[in-house]
């Protein structure tokens, strides 16, 4: 099951359990852990006492008494230093083995929090690239439905060089309706434009001094229709030599949804499911256009998403929570789900 990065309040969420960082006496007063206490009362805190202390890494399981989640899996994520201290190691062991105690009581779906990054002091891009990685990691081969839930945005920052790549490379591509307006006053532009025009004027009286082709029938047109969607890709999986699980988990595709589109060669997708497809099977960006256009679909560079998806095929990075966490930052929707 996928990874899906949201913008609520933990204490909200429905789901198995909730991760809630707390200190190694299992009991804050601030942050997410305060908030949990708050609401759950003398219940939680008696529960936490019976338990005694846990180091660092380290979790436990309660349950939830007035919480939407069952459960509870309590974290001691590490107060940062200088990054010099094991802090990374410990924080990766508290997604670990968050994970590892919620597959071992068969839960379906928890909800994380970014793990030390308020009063704890871990850099905010730190705390994401650590918790996106080691969540991706687990889902590579666990089935479960995993959140990264963000209060706002001011707890959520991508790496300065990443951020920096994406948005020169949207500066470079992106056309909004205000550049657009601005290119068209340029008289340098519009000399271009014009010459661009002519150029598809001629081609296209070339184009009328063609023969026509012989009209097809019914039947023609039926017996030649190109693949499908469905039919490209399971090709393009077989091609590949991979096995079914290892893409729709790439993809960040439900089981469930990849099993549909196996079973129904006219399965209708979404842009964001084709795309994410795409980047399972580590396609070229010419490439994702036509699996794109087996579901009516296209990359335009008026479209900020798309010029987002671009830029990943065109650099070659094919990791797909990286790519959320970018369209995520930008309040784009998400590939995969």
């Amino acid at each position: 099951m996928p990874f899906e990065i949201v913008r609520n309040d933990i204490t909200k969420m429905h789901v198995d359990a909730i991760v809630n960082p707390t200190n190694t006496k299992l009991f804050g007063t601030a942050g997410v852990d305060g908030a949990i206490h708050k609401i759950e009362g003398s219940w939680l805190r008696a529960e936490t006492e019976k338990i005694g202390n846990i180091a660092p890494g380290q979790c436990v399981l309660t349950k939830a008494f007035k919480l939407p989640a069952s459960h509870i899996i309590h974290t001691v994520g590490p107060i940062w230093s200088d990054g010099n201290s094991g802090e990374e190691d410990i924080l990766r062991r508290c997604y670990k083995n968050s994970l590892e105690l919620a597959k071992k009581h068969r839960f379906e779906s928890i909800a994380f929090p970014l793990i030390s990054s308020g009063s704890y002091g871990c850099p905010k891009d730190v705390a994401l690239n650590v918790a996106v990685r080691s969540i991706g990691e687990f889902l590579l081969f666990n089935e479960m439905m995993v959140y990264l839930v963000v209060y706002d945005k001011k707890s959520y920052q991508l790496s300065e060089n990443l951020f920096s790549s994406v948005e020169a490379y949207i500066d470079d591509h992106y056309i909004d309706e205000h550049m657009l307006r601005r290119r068209n006053s340029s008289l340098e532009e519009s000399k271009s434009f014009l010459y661009e025009e002519a150029l598809l004027e001629s081609s296209r009286i070339e184009h009328l001094k063609q023969p026509k082709p012989k009209k097809k029938t019914l039947d023609d047109v039926v017996k030649h229709l190109d693949e499908s969607f469905s039919e490209m890709l399971l090709r393009l999986i077989d091609e590949k030599g991979l096995k079914d699980p290892e893409v729709y988990k790439k993809a960040n595709v439900t089981k469930q949804t990849f099993s549909k589109i196996r079973n129904n060669i006219h399965y209708n997708p979404t842009k964001q499911t084709v795309l994410a497809f795409a980047i399972a099977l580590q396609l070229n960006l010419d490439e994702a256009k036509d699996l794109l256009l087996k579901s009516g679909y296209a990359l335009s560079k008026s479209s900020r998403f798309d010029v987002i998806i671009s830029y990943f095929f065109e650099t070659e990075n094919f990791d797909i929570f990286e790519i959320n966490e970018v369209l995520f930052a930008y309040d784009e929707n998400l590939l995969g789900i």
